[in-house]
């Protein structure tokens, strides 16, 4: 009992938000650096989907798993939210204080167009995929094209911009904020997002710009 009521308190799910935060931002870096085969070309991007999906259990269970930390994430994203909300309709103030910044005040919007690119992404190339096209062939086809390549640099900027707010949240909730690494802190919620903005937006710029033609 006390294991659940401490897992539906604030706290405890502030703690749940935290952790499957950080195993997200690990999966996003672990498949950054798959992505970066892209850069090298397609023979070397398709050798390493080729053994990525070489072991369709492992990937099956990696999926799985993702996904249950990402509805656990979102959930508990939506439930903070709406006390957080609740608990602000409580009191009329007059004054505000402090002004929240840009990225905490857009958190759930940001969130909801990540969620939304997961879903396109995955279908575009998971679930619709046609089994006679290569992985390789088709990130080309995708993102060579304008409308396509602009929704992924649009959902990657709401990605930096969740981040910058979400990794400072995450390093609170662990109790990271003595002021001996405060400026270290505030100086990672800005290079962390943007090495994601980079590393996957360059990805659709390297392909509009035609620096990937030789890809």
């Amino acid at each position: 009992m006390r294991a659940l009521s401490f897992v539906t308190s604030s706290i405890g799910k502030k703690l749940i938000m935290a952790t499957s935060g950080l195993m997200l931002i690990m999966f996003l870096a672990i498949h950054a650096f798959g992505n970066a085969a892209i850069y090298m070309g397609s023979k070397y991007f398709q050798i390493y989907a080729d053994v990525l999906h070489s072991f369709p259990v492992l990937v099956l269970v990696f999926g799985i798993g993702l996904l249950a930390v990402l509805i656990t994430h979102v959930g508990v994203g939506i439930l903070l939210f709406l006390e957080k909300r609740k608990t602000s309709s409580r009191y009329n103030v007059e004054a505000r204080v402090v002004e929240n910044t840009f990225a905490s005040r857009t958190m759930p919007y940001t969130g909801a167009f990540i969620f939304l690119f997961l879903i396109i992404h995955v279908f575009g190339f998971g679930i619709a995929k046609p089994s006679e096209i290569p992985i390789s062939v088709l990130v080309q086809q995708y993102l060579s094209g304008f409308f396509y390549s602009l929704f992924y640099i649009i959902s990657f900027v709401a990605l930096a911009i969740h981040l910058n707010h979400g990794f400072f949240s995450m390093l609170q909730t662990y109790g990271v904020n003595h002021p001996k690494y405060n400026c270290l802190i505030a100086q990672l919620t800005i290079i962390v997002p943007i090495l994601f903005l980079v590393l996957f937006g360059g990805i659709p710029i390297y392909f509009m710009t035609g620096a990937g033609a030789a890809y």
